[in-house]
């Protein structure tokens, strides 16, 4: 699968986007206008270490809503990222069975690297 989970507007994605100079054949979702579904979230749980990996601890609803105060559990990073698209760490790039998520400069070279080698 060529996928990438992102967020149009979002400028640290269009540039990493940008950057990654992707084939024709990536599918970009726009994960504002078409949110995740549940399998697809369990499509990149299957990916990682956990939902935690995934969750974006960034999202200014993570302070609104108190969760730094809570205790959170697998379920609630699934549910979470499920609820909102903020909480969804971006991007989500999947390339045939690797998955890099963040914008890190090292993960987002890592990328460009799986993609053209």
């Amino acid at each position: 699968m060529k996928k990438i989970y992102h967020l149009s507007s979002c400028t640290t994605c269009q540039r990493i986007i940008k950057e990654l100079e992707l084939p024709e054949d990536f599918e970009l979702q726009d994960i504002k206008s078409e949110a995740i579904t549940e399998d697809q979230l369990k499509e990149m749980r299957s990916l990682s270490d956990s939902y935690e990996s995934l969750f974006s601890r960034r999202a200014m609803l993570f302070r609104q809503r108190g969760l730094h105060d809570q205790e959170l559990g697998e379920e609630d990073y699934k549910r979470l990222i499920l609820d909102h698209y903020t909480f969804l760490k971006r991007p989500v790039i999947l390339f045939n069975n690797q998955q890099f998520i963040g914008n890190s400069k090292k993960t987002v070279a890592a990328a460009k690297e799986a993609i053209h080698g």
